[in-house]
């Protein structure tokens, strides 16, 4: 009788690590990620010590000195007495202001663009081609100068709005002040406020987080959250019963009432911009260099995502429209309820390179004037200081770290909206 038994075990060699399949494609990434690393430690070394022989060794001990200079629009105090570090924070809270309004505001134009491009009225089909072919294939620098050109040149000087019959006049009943210099808009203020936070204590990175808005975000979150349970409730008893009871009131109460109760709470009121001798004082003051940089980075990167929806609305079955007219649907809720669900899955990805690009041509915003982190520590702070290697090194971490945390919110936005095959 024949017994079968395991053959033995081969024992490890060296050799098996070149000849063996089992382990050659890990030698060659070992070897190609120890190549990579010493070339990286040899320019590194490299540079350093061509560094230290100009006599100019990598330091940072530059950003704690004066840093001189004024910053226009800024988002929390500033003066031209604090250090380059805090120049630094006041120019990327200022880059992070304008990616924000700009990926809201492009993100609404090209939603709107891209599905009025495939609208069947001849008129706005070809009104909206010729808006997105005009600005895509135009630099966005130039949009951004002449975006720049026409608020200096078009609007009234804040003398135009002295006299008794002034030239110009305050819009939405006296309240926002549209001028050469920029736009005045009522600032929200609270007589019974609860004071601000001072976050990392009297570091260049100081800021004072008002409790009132916190207040605010908590109770909105919460409002929010409440809107969301009840609406998930609804969709059980649908499930559950074929009938889905309504939630509009008690989504309306629950989205007003609560935030309308804190508002009164804290004595919300207005403050608004007076003109006072050759300018206008109070209210909150938007320059030209914001609003243009601002609308002239939507506009354009509008027209990009644009093209993206038309591209992911077409990309869907055509049986998805006659089937949701079979069942009564209209245009409008066709489009938002069954086609744009679906869409998304192709919109996304290159939406998120569009936000990525919008956040870097903000760079851009030094040829008018703004104040972004390029200006402040890639402009006049490198300048004053000669740190050339330190501030484009830290200069380039702040933008890769934008976009890298941009990048991982849509993504995880798009792993929740992405279709689950079953």
């Amino acid at each position: 009788m024949t017994t079968l038994t395991d053959p033995p075990k081969e024992s490890f060699r060296l050799s098996m690590l070149i000849y063996d399949t089992r382990y050659r494609s890990m030698t060659i990434q070992v070897v190609a990620m120890i190549g990579f690393m010493l070339l990286a430690a040899w320019l590194i070394n490299n540079t350093m010590t061509n560094l230290a022989t100009l006599g100019k060794p990598v330091n940072l001990g530059f950003l704690t000195d004066r840093a001189g200079y004024d910053i226009n629009q800024r988002l929390v105090d500033y003066s031209n007495n604090d250090s380059h570090l805090r120049a630094a924070f006041v120019g990327l809270l200022n880059t992070l202001l304008v990616a924000f309004l700009g990926c809201i505001t492009a993100t609404i134009i090209g939603v709107l663009v891209g599905v009025l491009r495939l609208s069947k009225n001849w008129l706005v089909a070809k009104i909206m081609t010729v808006y997105v072919e005009m600005f895509r294939n135009v630099p966005v620098l130039l949009w951004i100068v002449l975006a720049m050109a026409i608020l200096i040149e078009s609007l009234p000087a804040p003398r135009a709005f002295r006299g008794a019959e002034p030239e110009a006049t305050m819009k939405l009943f006296d309240t926002v002040a549209i001028t050469n210099r920029g736009v005045y808009v009522p600032e929200p203020l609270f007589s019974n406020s609860l004071g601000n936070i001072h976050l990392f204590g009297s570091s260049s990175l100081r800021f004072d987080l008002s409790v009132d808005l916190l207040v605010l975000a908590i109770v909105f979150g919460l409002s929010l959250f409440g809107i969301a349970k009840v609406n998930a409730r609804a969709h059980r008893i649908q499930d559950a019963t074929g009938d889905r009871p309504k939630t509009i009131w008690i989504n309306l109460g629950l989205f007003f009432v609560p935030s309308v109760i804190t508002l009164i709470a804290l004595g919300f009121h207005l403050g608004y911009p007076e003109l006072k001798g050759f300018n206008f004082t109070g209210g909150t003051h938007m320059r030209n260099s914001l609003i243009a940089l601002w609308l002239a980075l939507s506009l354009y990167t509008a027209a990009f995502i644009a093209e993206i929806v038309r591209g992911g609305i077409l990309a869907i079955s055509h049986g998805q429209t006659e089937a949701a007219s079979a069942l009564g649907l209209r245009p409008g809720k066709t489009m938002r309820l069954v086609i744009l669900p679906q869409a998304l899955r192709v919109i996304i990805p290159p939406l998120i390179s569009n936000y990525l690009n919008l956040t870097k041509n903000s760079s851009l915003a030094i040829a008018v004037g703004y104040m972004d982190i390029t200006g402040t520590l890639g402009g006049i702070t490198m300048n004053q200081t000669g740190r050339e290697l330190e501030s484009v090194l830290m200069l380039m971490g702040c933008y890769l770290l934008i976009s890298l945390s941009i990048s991982s919110v849509m993504n995880w936005y798009n792993n929740r909206v992405k279709l689950v095959e079953r």
